[in-house]
């Protein structure tokens, strides 16, 4: 995914391992964190989804993913919250609550400071809630360690 346009979706036809999906509907936001994980070296293993209906397929294999295979789930998604068509906290809710994605971490990376969206996503079994910096170098460090700590050291349970 290193060389193509973020508005395209990366073809998922053939199943080659994902190890992050980035769920952002900011081109902008979505093109800063896609240079910070190919800075980590780790930017071709990234799907980038651009709303909360479009994630929603993407993780049950339904719709314009419904050839993808529900084993082949990512080791982190980044998850903004607001979001078109599907707010970000609806998406947690439906991840968190169905077996099949429930073990799966996420990471909201989000512009929302707001209490009472912090309090939601740690109700709804959120891994780790982080503000998106307003400062490019601080944005491209905090999604670079984000990459590096979810994909190389965090371990997760065999299912």
């Amino acid at each position: 995914m290193t060389d193509q346009p973020i508005d395209q979706p990366t073809d998922t036809s053939f199943e080659q391992p994902i190890s992050i999906v980035l769920v952002e509907d900011n081109p902008a936001d979505a093109e800063l964190a896609m240079r910070a994980l190919r800075r980590g070296r780790i930017g071709n293993q990234v799907q980038l989804l651009q709303d909360g209906a479009e994630a929603l397929d993407f993780f049950f294999c339904r719709g314009n993913y419904a050839q993808r295979m529900m084993t082949n789930q990512p080791k982190v998604i980044l998850l903004d919250l607001k979001l078109p068509k599907v707010n970000g906290l609806e998406v947690l809710r439906q991840l968190k609550s169905d077996p099949r994605t429930q073990m799966i971490p996420v990471v909201v990376l989000t512009s929302s400071a707001e209490d009472s969206d912090v309090i939601e996503s740690y109700q709804l079994g959120v891994n780790s809630y982080i503000v998106k910096p307003v400062d490019f170098e601080q944005f491209n460090q905090a999604v670079q360690q984000l990459g590096f700590y979810w994909i190389l050291f965090n371990r997760v349970p065999v299912t």
